[in-house]
């Protein structure tokens, strides 16, 4: 960009971009898995989330959905949460983040609603400016019963813009 700076100085500045500009909203698309520390057993689904960045390198908020379907019984929950991004390499970051989630199960002995804390850890591998894949790792506590899991989603990203 050139711009003229004082009594007819040109001066050539560069635009200013984001490194960071992977899309207004970055869609995850891909599977989740969900592993109970207390009763043992796997769950797992599809998995959908939306994520937006209202605070440049401070601030991303996903919200995300999952359909498991464990024996006997189907559950579908969802999550919001705030995490902080960590750059590791021009193409790979970190975003570590807690948020509350909602659980919802159909059937079974588990059968109703309950809620809990989840803590994540998302690696997000861009293979493109606005494509990539992600492996999310995560522990959760529901707060009616006080169950632990642990889970990993992994998918692709897609950025909007």
């Amino acid at each position: 960009m050139l711009q003229l700076v004082g009594p007819g100085l040109p001066v050539c500045t560069a635009q200013q971009t984001s490194e960071d500009d992977h899309g207004l909203i970055i869609f995850e698309v891909g599977a989740a898995g969900e592993a109970s520390l207390r009763h043992g057993g796997a769950n797992f689904g599809p998995n959908l989330a939306a994520e937006i960045t209202p605070i440049e390198d401070w601030l991303e908020i996903e919200a995300g959905a999952s359909a498991l379907a464990p024996t006997g019984h189907s559950e579908f929950s969802e999550d919001i949460v705030f995490k902080k991004p960590f750059r590791l390499t021009a193409t790979a970051e970190l975003m570590i983040g807690l948020g509350p989630f909602v659980s919802h199960t159909a059937s079974g002995p588990e059968a109703g609603s309950s809620h809990g804390l989840e803590i994540a850890f998302d690696f997000m591998f861009w293979s493109h400016r606005s494509r990539g894949w992600y492996l999310e790792p995560s522990w959760s506590r529901t707060a009616r019963t006080g169950e632990q899991a642990i889970g990993l989603t992994a998918g692709y990203l897609i950025g909007w813009h």
